[in-house]
């Protein structure tokens, strides 16, 4: 297990975290591992992006678009 060491904390911070620390009943290092870990977990999600944008603008409602038929066959493109 890795061991760092953090210099330079001032006085006002280390109190919000010694009072922080009390009121999980842990100790100030156990606190700190539990903030870094809180920090750098990954956060996925829920839904795809998809999802979240119709979410987001379903209260607007909107038209539905009807798609027509095609019935043309594709084509090369002409580059010349």
């Amino acid at each position: 297990m890795a061991a760092i060491t953090v210099r330079g904390i001032n006085d006002e911070t280390k109190a919000r975290l010694r009072v922080r620390a009390a009121e999980h009943g842990r100790s100030m290092e156990a606190e700190v591992r539990a903030i870094i870990d809180e920090a750098l977990t990954e956060r996925r999600p829920a839904t795809g992006l998809g999802s979240r944008i119709h979410r987001r603008f379903d209260a607007l409602g909107g038209d539905v678009l009807s798609v027509p038929d095609r019935d043309d066959v594709a084509r090369n493109a002409d580059l010349g």
